[in-house]
């Protein structure tokens, strides 16, 4: 199953803008179709076709928080959707669970387009996609006992001629809550913070849903549990088929959990491929930076550390590393990583790259592709990656 990689405008830069207009940059166009590297799991369960959402942030500016991004999910696959504080990726998360409209894109669920209209409409495909949020003590109702936190999906979305005590009992038991009578009674503040995310887990698994979608399921957890709970996600992918989008902002935890990697910078897929492949040879400046932050990242992220007058070519009117008070700084025009890399030359702050292919499941946001990582290009001619 193939899917688009690149979105068609990537001329719409910026963080924020006037009025909504696009800034700068030239339109790269189509870069061409990659697989996904969790196509061979199961089948297909939700397509996001250029997705994008815009927010009005007073006068007369917008902030493109998501921007024509495209990916899909598939039945007993993880997707990470990895990237800092600020990247998107819960936005294009809560887009998919639909409490995002879309301001352009489609999302099509088993193949057919999501219109969400009415309630009904709502709680049908909230049946199939269900959200897990980051903070479990907040996600639920500190007045409710854990039994109300999941008798009122399985009422909800079972329908009537259930028998709720033995399907909560289950839920308890397939979250390893047990024996589930010693935690039913409980309200949320009388459990630990790993506890509360299993609850949280299994009220997501009482509407019997196909797709999860886990925003930062275990960064609000003790270190200590965070591998434990990742079995446990893991453990319910492969028990239920489900297809999952897991999002975080450690790459790390991505490579052992996921089948694919999409890292975001700025409201953009900068890169993909398999998770393996990302993490132990990332292509773009970006993805380098995170590994070569991640704990024991293998000595990965050493083009940035040489700095650009030993990556095998030229950064392009001396830039250097970046400075601290560059750190946050999007770039308006050109690639939005540009203030920040030190690779950058003028094309990268006059046009944004669209997604390149680098091999049939890998691609690439970058002009500098031949400076980065060399030994991914090497086949290819001439100094820049065209599409």
């Amino acid at each position: 199953m193939s899917e688009h990689s690149a979105s068609n405008g990537r001329a719409s830069n910026g963080g924020a803008s006037n009025g909504g207009a696009s800034n700068g940059g030239a339109s790269n166009g189509q870069a061409g179709t990659l697989t996904s590297a969790a196509a061979t799991r199961g089948e297909l369960a939700v397509e996001a076709i250029s997705v994008s959402k815009d927010f009005k942030i007073g006068h007369g500016q917008t902030l493109h928080a998501v921007r024509d991004v495209s990916f899909n999910l598939y039945r007993g696959a993880v997707v990470a959707l990895v990237g800092e504080s600020g990247s998107g990726k819960s936005t294009a998360a809560r887009m998919l669970a639909g409490q995002e409209r879309l301001t352009s894109g489609e999302i099509k669920l088993d193949g057919k387009p999501v219109h969400v209209t009415g309630r009904g409409d709502f709680r049908h495909y909230k049946s199939q996609v269900q959200y897990v949020f980051q903070d479990p003590f907040a996600s639920l109702n500190p007045v409710h006992t854990v039994r109300y936190h999941l008798e009122r999906p399985v009422k909800l979305h079972q329908g009537r001629g259930i028998d709720v005590d033995a399907e909560v009992t289950a839920l308890m038991e397939q979250v390893r809550l047990t024996p589930a009578r010693q935690f039913l009674a409980k309200y949320p503040h009388e459990l630990s913070g790993g506890q509360r995310q299993r609850v949280s887990f299994a009220r997501a698994l009482a509407a019997k849903p196909s797709v999860l979608l886990a925003d930062e399921p275990v960064s609000m957890l003790d270190v200590s549990i965070r591998l434990e709970m990742l079995a446990l996600l893991d453990d319910l992918r492969k028990r239920f088929s489900l297809a999952m989008l897991y999002i975080t902002h450690d790459i790390a935890s991505a490579r052992y959990f996921a089948d694919e990697v999409l890292v975001m910078y700025a409201g953009e897929i900068v890169e993909r491929g398999p998770a393996e492949e990302v993490t132990q040879q990332p292509a773009h400046p970006y993805t380098q930076l995170l590994v070569a932050s991640a704990p024991d990242p293998d000595n990965l992220g050493s083009t940035l550390r040489r700095g650009p007058g030993r990556a095998g070519g030229s950064a392009g009117n001396g830039a250097g590393p970046a400075k601290p008070h560059q750190a946050t700084q999007v770039a308006t025009t050109g690639c939005p990583f540009s203030p920040r890399c030190p690779l950058a030359e003028d094309r990268c702050r006059a046009e944004d790259p669209a997604l390149m292919p680098i091999t049939d499941t890998r691609g690439a946001a970058c002009w500098r592709l031949d400076a980065a990582a060399p030994e991914l290009v090497s086949g290819r001619s001439g100094g820049d990656v065209t599409p």
